[in-house]
């Protein structure tokens, strides 16, 4: 399930010169550290009117299970935010909502 949304600062969009590869990056820390199926990563990009606050703004909802523990989240975080300074030199205000399986509800 995770969906990964970043919502970047129209100002500062051209800051990010190969989204296919950020775009990878950020799947791959998906499936490796929040153990997310291939098939289940969601990851889009929002150009947004800048407003205040940081120029990139990412939020991830994820599914709540025992594995993603505050440990675990800390660590998603830490990477997500070292690889998106990595791809646009930019520091980036990142927000996680996990919510239980139970009171979840998707199509497609």
């Amino acid at each position: 399930m995770p969906n990964l949304t970043f919502y970047i600062s129209e100002n500062h969009s051209d800051k990010f010169k190969n989204l296919g590869d950020f775009t990878y990056k950020c799947s791959a820390l998906c499936c490796d550290i929040l153990d997310a199926e291939p098939k289940n990563v969601h990851i889009v990009f929002v150009d947004v009117k800048p407003g205040c606050g940081h120029p990139v703004y990412a939020e991830l909802f994820y599914r709540l299970t025992t594995l993603r523990t505050h440990e675990v989240m800390e660590n998603f975080m830490r990477e997500l935010e070292f690889v998106t300074h990595q791809a646009s030199g930019l520091t980036t205000r990142i927000r996680c909502f996990g919510s239980p399986a139970e009171h979840l509800f998707a199509r497609n």
